[in-house]
């Protein structure tokens, strides 16, 4: 069986197939870059940042086994202050929920990935579907963030 954890691991902090991981990424941010629109149209670091965490946390609500919905914070969560304060309380909570999410992970049994998740509508996917496409989308949201750092 696959180490699930594993595999979030190492998209997060990791040895990731695809180069630089997340935390890498966002690690290399300075702090001129994090609330600069370099796109007008695209978001900022910290939104993006803000948009993985909120995700992160409603996936660990669904493994939780609570019925799938929108983030608690929104989709795309406002950011509240473009200050060096603000950016360390984005990092802060994005590392601990990917931190907790890697805990309940470690804790979850074979059985327990191909159970699915609780939908009122929509795709019924495992818990296993739900957490690959949140490495997915902590693998894309990851390559813009590189992209943005280019700026």
């Amino acid at each position: 069986m696959i180490d699930f954890a594993s595999e979030l691991r190492k998209a997060y902090s990791g040895d990731a197939w695809h180069g630089n991981n997340l935390s890498a990424i966002i690690s290399s941010v300075k702090d001129r870059q994090v609330f600069k629109r370099s796109i007008p149209s695209a978001h900022t670091i910290a939104e993006l940042v803000l948009h993985l965490t909120s995700w992160t946390e409603e996936v660990i609500s669904r493994l939780m086994g609570n019925v799938a919905k929108e983030p608690e914070n929104g989709d795309w969560p406002e950011v509240s202050e473009e200050t060096p304060a603000s950016w360390d309380v984005i990092l802060r909570d994005f590392h601990i929920a990917n931190e907790k999410l890697v805990n309940l992970a470690l804790m979850m049994t074979g059985d327990q990935w191909l159970e699915h998740v609780r939908h009122i509508e929509g795709p019924r996917l495992t818990k296993w579907e739900l957490l690959n496409g949140l490495i997915q989308h902590h693998a894309y949201h990851g390559g813009q963030i590189a992209l943005l750092l280019k700026f």
